[in-house]
């Protein structure tokens, strides 16, 4: 699947990515665009994947990736140890309907 540009530059997409990763990570569910909230659940399903593998290497590239160090952390200690007997489906997706002003689909990510 190729990737969205969601309208802005690749670095600008990225960090935009990231922090979105490291939120949902820290707050366990985050609301935004439904196209985003897309983007962030294959990067996130990625992290918890790593945060499940938990040797040197994953951690490296998690904490290359989250942004806050605490949430890394989190990611290894308790996000990825509930998920051990999944393969994968880690986050859902729920619409909540349009947004006021632009009427662009709002949706609700949030770890199952």
């Amino acid at each position: 699947m190729a990737m969205r540009k969601l309208g802005r530059t690749s670095d600008h997409r990225k960090a935009m990515l990231r922090a979105m990763v490291t939120f949902l990570f820290e707050n366990g569910k985050i609301e935004t665009t439904v196209t985003r909230a897309k983007e962030v659940r294959s990067e996130a399903e990625k992290m918890i994947t790593l945060g499940k593998r938990g040797d040197l290497h994953s951690k490296r590239q998690v904490f290359a990736y989250v942004t806050k160090e605490a949430v890394s952390k989190k990611l290894f200690d308790e996000i990825a140890p509930k998920y051990s007997d999944r393969n994968g489906g880690y986050t859902r997706i729920i619409k909540v309907g349009p947004r006021r002003g632009d009427a662009a689909e709002m949706a609700v990510i949030e770890l199952v």
